[in-house]
């Protein structure tokens, strides 16, 4: 069953059994994946259900659902500056592997990029493509771009935590014992928060924490983030 190529459906494409098939899922499992009439992939709708399923023409039969555990214990939200360039797509795409719940970009006062709309549909492919890869049960939401001050005000998760590189700060992997379901982290732009935004955000109920004596790229320090939460509830 591990063998067999997943893709990703919306849930109103399972309709009576059948999974109604867009033109790009029918090129991509006929022409990419060089799948035949009758044979079996799995469909995830990305709201936590799997199913075998058989091609049939320019659709798909929905065969039996499968039971999946490949989600993390808890819930996690990434609250990400978004950095220069293309950056933003590969925290996307690792942080989906982790197993991030959440991602929700926000401009910093350091921010250098104010992505358009076609962005952030690109993130979600981007977010769709990496749960297939890594048999994620979910696709994380990703967030429309908003201002820091306004999302830290906004958010009401108990277990909140900003990443500074300077300043004596506890290490992340020892304030995580006391999780149980949700936890978000926030990790800075290119140059850092600056003093205002580490202010508001404490503030704002967040516990400002170190990832280590090193200072980050904005790239990185999410990845890092991610992997020590994972690694401390996943044992």
């Amino acid at each position: 069953m591990s063998q067999l190529q997943r893709i990703a459906i919306a849930p109103s494409q399972l309709q009576q059994g059948q999974i109604l098939l867009t033109k790009e899922q029918q090129h991509y499992l006929g022409r990419v994946l060089r799948l035949r009439e009758g044979d079996r992939f799995i469909a995830m709708d990305g709201k936590g259900k799997w199913w075998l399923a058989q091609l049939a023409g320019e659709q798909a039969k929905a065969l039996e659902p499968l039971l999946v555990e490949t989600e993390l214990p808890v819930s996690i939200t990434l609250m990400v500056a978004l950095p220069k360039g293309n950056g933003f797509d590969e925290v996307v795409r690792c942080c989906t592997e982790l197993g991030v719940a959440c991602i929700a970009p926000v401009l910093s006062d350091r921010t250098l990029l104010h992505p358009s709309p076609q962005k952030l549909e690109r993130w979600r492919r981007i977010a769709a493509e990496a749960a297939e890869q890594s048999e994620r049960s979910f696709v994380p939401t990703i967030l429309e771009p908003v201002a820091f001050n306004t999302a830290v005000t906004a958010n009401q998760i108990s277990h909140r935590y900003i990443c500074e590189a300077r300043g004596e700060y506890p290490h992340l992997s020892k304030v995580l014992s006391s999780i149980s379901e949700e936890i978000l982290v926030a990790t800075g732009p290119e140059g850092g928060w600056t003093t205002e935004e580490v202010e508001n955000a404490k503030s704002s109920g967040f516990q400002p924490v170190s990832l280590g004596r090193r200072v980050l790229r904005a790239v990185t320090a999410p990845v890092v983030a991610l992997s020590l939460i994972t690694a401390a509830c996943e044992v």
